[in-house]
């Protein structure tokens, strides 16, 4: 007979339950968090184990791989499937959970996560702290703009570059203010110090990948546009359809239908990764805006806006962006937005293009 085992994984411990083929259950036990404890547990049905669920954590990049190691059949289940799933158990318990995901395991009603490569996560931590540390530093910044309102001080006109300077002389003359305000202000110089070193940091990274410089030949796609996409796709094969990508980005519209009286398409998704989903919306409104030669793609969204609305025509603008980013990926094709336009026009837009997003390091 064949068993089936789910784990609930927590910091410290994770609970085990086995359950056979007829859903009777023959293990229930908790351990510490640790692969070859997990194994161990495990030991008895290893011969027979069809399947081993988790669900996707924080702590999934590291207890996968482990799991496959040892030579458990693992697979890591998504999130807000599994959620959905155990909503249907009266109590919410760690024992509970994991007898529900053995279930899942079981009936086959599940669907993977993608475990990305150990390299892939070390760029995206990269990018996650230097987002944080910008969050970090405009949080300052709004604290200190918004304190000297109290004395009807008001910044309007100030650049990042002058606001310092312009602080501390509007707090002046008042000595207990202006000694608190610089201790904000000295913060908020040491937050903008590393948030540009790992702003550097990803810029010499992406100067040195020829993916990440085809991705940039894109109008309106910069370093971080390009490292985000390609760190959260990170295996392109993933995706039986370029077009596939919009709807893992939660760039594709939700749909609501029962019967044949609702079919409802509502607004996107917003499901996946979000930082690449708003990098994406952010390259998409500079393509409508701001690049002034001829695109294709620009033309398509201007004249989707003129018949819907800007920012929807940014959106639809974004998700082609994506699929166009994935078919360059798999095809090891070139972005060529004008095809009127020479190889050596082209050729010398994206070399200008690469030294003034990249400066020194290209």
């Amino acid at each position: 007979m064949e068993f089936f085992c789910g784990l609930d994984v927590g910091m410290d411990e994770t609970a085990i339950c086995v359950v056979d083929a007829t859903g009777k259950v023959v293990l229930e036990v908790t351990v510490v968090t640790d692969p070859e404890a997990i194994r161990t547990a495990l030991a008895p049905y290893l011969g027979r184990l069809r399947r081993l669920g988790h669900e996707a954590g924080s702590l999934s990049p590291w207890l996968h791989p482990e799991l496959l190691r040892l030579g458990l059949p693992a697979v890591c289940l998504e999130t807000l499937h599994v959620r959905a799933a155990l909503k249907a158990q009266r109590n919410k318990t760690d024992r509970a959970d994991a007898l529900g995901i053995a279930h899942i395991m079981r009936t086959g009603w599940f669907r993977r996560a993608h475990i990305k490569s150990e390299a892939c996560y070390r760029l995206r931590l990269l990018l996650t702290h230097r987002r944080n540390l910008k969050r970090k530093f405009l949080d300052l910044e709004n604290a200190i703009r918004h304190s000297l309102k109290v004395f009807g001080i008001r910044l309007n006109r100030v650049g990042r570059g002058g606001f310092a300077q312009a602080v501390r002389d509007a707090v002046a003359h008042d000595a207990l203010v202006s000694e608190l305000i610089d201790a904000m202000l000295n913060a908020r110089a040491a937050l903008w110090k590393e948030y540009c070193r790992l702003h550097d940091l990803v810029v010499r990274l992406v100067a040195g990948h020829e993916l990440c410089r085809r991705f940039m030949q894109i109008p309106g796609v910069g370093p971080i546009a390009a490292l985000s996409f390609m760190t959260a796709v990170d295996d392109p094969s993933r995706f039986r359809r370029s077009r596939d990508v919009a709807a893992y980005f939660g760039l594709t519209s939700r749909r609501w239908q029962s019967g044949s009286s609702i079919d409802v398409r509502g607004r996107i998704s917003k499901a996946g990764d979000g930082d690449v989903r708003r990098a994406l919306y952010e390259a998409a409104s500079a393509l409508l805006t701001r690049y002034k030669k001829k695109d294709k793609v620009k033309a398509w969204g201007l004249a989707l806006a003129k018949r819907s609305s800007h920012r929807k025509a940014t959106v639809a603008v974004a998700r082609k962006l994506a699929v166009i980013m994935h078919a360059m990926w798999t095809s090891g094709t070139f972005y060529c937005g004008d095809p009127d336009a020479s190889r050596a026009e082209m050729r010398a837009e994206t070399t200008a293009k690469q030294r003034r997003l990249l400066g020194a390091y290209v």
